[in-house]
């Protein structure tokens, strides 16, 4: 059983695309998890009121006409935000893609939904620092099965609840070296820990425009700016953040560069 303090939410979404600032849910399902280990699951397709391309559905299965007659995101959002609660999230790739996104949907529908007060677990992440593989490897190498109907949101899910349980047992103790021939820490059962060692950086904005550099300050990861602190640009060039609020970044990094540049007054 996963050691919690809270709920934890895990999730998995089909979308329309990988543009995290245009692209849109088709499909997500959720299992969260409690402190008593009961498990819940919502599953949900999309309307995504735009057309999703011939390559993608021959990718996850998910056509037009499967979800003209389902709910827009801002339609089911409110149930969505009900079911999570104040649950911190996992997921495989979720820092980079899933929570990214699904934050652009809250804001598109004017649902507050601020990742910045949970936890993260990138089961991802976790995989790749210590076995770098994709997530069908990732259960036939902690889970010794086979991942049927992958790229189905259910099943994506369920898989990556499954290895997570599964990376638990296997580095419970571990003293596996990294490349630098350093000693691994023990991934330890506590969401607090597993959040921390799954990061890859710590990211101001999800979708790693910003993050954050040694001394907690928010910098820039793209440009000409990069590893410069946002503060001190905004205020000695304060036409970059006009720049970036009609540029295309995603709703969730305007919302961060916004409150960034009101701190300063």
């Amino acid at each position: 059983m996963l050691n919690l303090k809270r709920p934890l939410c895990f999730l998995d979404l089909e979308t329309t695309g990988i543009n995290i600032g245009k692209d849109r849910i088709v499909e997500i399902c959720l299992i969260k998890v409690s402190p008593d280990g009961k498990e819940e699951i919502l599953e949900q397709r999309i309307n995504p009121e735009m057309p999703i391309p011939p390559e993608v559905t021959a990718l996850h299965g998910i056509s037009d006409r499967d979800v003209q007659d389902k709910p827009t995101f801002k339609e089911f959002a409110p149930t969505l935000s009900r079911f999570v609660g104040n649950a911190d999230l996992a997921g495989f790739n979720a820092l980079r893609f899933d929570i990214p996104l699904l934050a652009e949907e809250f804001l598109r529908a004017d649902v507050d939904f601020d990742v910045r007060t949970r936890r993260v677990v990138d089961v991802q992440n976790i995989f790749h620092k210590m076995e770098p593989r994709n997530l069908v490897a990732a259960y036939k190498f902690y889970c010794n099965k086979e991942l049927e109907n992958a790229h189905s949101a259910l099943a994506d899910t369920k898989a990556t609840l499954e290895v997570l349980k599964a990376q638990l047992v296997r580095y419970e103790n571990s003293e596996i070296l990294n490349p630098d021939g350093v000693p691994y820490q023990p991934v330890k059962n506590n969401v607090d820990a597993l959040a921390s060692f799954s990061q890859q950086h710590a990211a101001a904005d999800l979708a790693g425009h910003i993050i954050y550099d040694d001394n907690g300050k928010e910098i820039f990861n793209f440009g000409k700016h990069k590893g410069k602190t946002v503060e001190e640009i905004f205020r000695i060039e304060p036409s970059y953040y006009d720049w970036m609020m009609n540029a295309d970044f995603p709703l969730y990094t305007k919302k961060i560069i916004t409150s960034i540049r009101v701190r300063r007054f």
